[in-house]
């Protein structure tokens, strides 16, 4: 398993990437992706619950 600093360094990598090789659009798809990627992993680990979420 990766620690968080690792994790965070392979996420910059893979941006620098793709907004180097596929510019701001290929960059803006892997952020949303990413972001997306790390909700639903932190809701299948447990560490998010989407039902506690503040009711207004």
């Amino acid at each position: 398993m990766m620690n968080t600093a690792t994790t965070g360094l392979a996420a910059g990598m893979a941006l620098g990437f793709a907004g180097y090789f596929g510019g701001f659009w290929a960059f803006l798809l892997v952020l949303v992706l990413g972001a997306a990627g790390l909700i639903v992993g932190l809701v299948v680990q447990g560490d998010l619950d989407p039902r506690t979420r503040r009711q207004r």
